[in-house]
């Protein structure tokens, strides 16, 4: 078993790290798309791509989440949000059989995210943070606030 674990930086982050402790054990990598003061436990295995916003740049990212899926091969993708997760599982799903667990970051409390919207279809593991977001995500699991 092998973690991808796909973020943006700032709270989205730390979102993902508060799961530390299910992943810390197992062999595991970051990919982030902005450069960041890095806590020590993430040098050395951290990656980063290209920053997009909704913009073309995603076709960039579909061919940096293709390269990197390729030489890793992890078994799981797992994301508390952000866009950058959306290329990874994508292409993680269609070409490598990777299992994506995606967690709906804790700032949309009543509406989902644009992100969260997108990767309730293509997630095996979906999990909401709020309980006013089951009837938004009937197949997600309330999983509670991670921070």
């Amino acid at each position: 078993m092998k973690i991808c674990i796909v973020s943006s930086c700032g709270g989205h982050l730390t979102e993902v790290r508060c799961l530390r402790k299910a992943y810390e054990d197992i062999p595991h990598f970051y990919v982030l798309n902005d450069k960041a003061m890095l806590p020590e436990d993430m040098e050395g295995k951290t990656l980063f791509i290209k920053h997009s916003e909704r913009d073309w740049k995603f076709f960039i990212n579909l061919l940096e989440s293709f390269l990197i899926l390729r030489r890793e091969r992890p078994t799981i993708i797992l994301s508390a949000g952000a866009g950058p997760v959306v290329p990874f599982a994508l292409i993680g799903r269609m070409f490598f059989g990777t299992r994506i667990v995606y967690v709906e970051t804790i700032t949309h409390i009543t509406s989902p995210s644009l992100t969260g919207r997108i990767m309730y279809w293509i997630a095996h593991d979906f999990f909401y943070q709020w309980k006013s977001l089951n009837s938004l995500f009937p197949s997600g699991k309330y999983g509670g606030p991670l921070l």
